[in-house]
């Protein structure tokens, strides 16, 4: 009996580290979407998706908020980064605008979705260091999936 519960317990505590890495590259979508998209449409798309999410997650409003977040972050540091004149760029990808640009913009709008999201969902500050932990790992391996996502599809800009 001690046996078993020796066993299990070395189980659940080698596989617990899965419980740190989600990945959620569905925000993917909000990333690379069209520079000419306007505001209030992907605010709109971002409510919808989120709620689409909090529906199948039985989640309340926690996607929601998260999704809205990461849109405003795009809107706010397309707006500051991008200049207006001389606006050729279809749309923020690892091709059209650079690794450095592209990896700062994924990296805020991936942990500004996670921290929403994740402290949302544990909202309580007792586990401050284990929310910030399972932001930091998750935030790591979507950045690294959506990256790879934009390697796959890599096209260099012609100039």
């Amino acid at each position: 009996m001690v046996y078993t519960t020796f066993i299990s317990n070395s189980f659940t505590k080698e596989f617990k580290f899965l419980q740190y890495g989600n990945s959620f590259c569905l925000h993917i979508v909000f990333v690379i979407a069209p520079f000419g998209i306007p505001n209030l449409l992907l605010y709109l798309i971002a409510f919808i998706t989120g709620l689409t999410l909090d529906a199948f997650y039985d989640t309340l409003g926690v996607h929601t908020a998260a999704c809205v977040t990461l849109v405003f972050v795009r809107i706010l540091f397309i707006s500051v980064t991008v200049s207006r004149d001389g606006f050729d760029e279809p749309e923020p990808t690892l091709g059209n605008m650079g690794i450095k640009w592209f990896l700062l913009y994924a990296f805020l709008c991936t942990f500004a979705h996670h921290i929403v999201l994740f402290f949302l969902e544990t909202f309580r500050l007792t586990e401050f260091s284990y929310t910030l932990l399972k932001c930091l790992l998750s935030g790591i391996f979507t950045l690294f999936l959506v990256t790879l996502i934009e390697f796959i599809f890599y096209n260099r800009k012609v100039r």
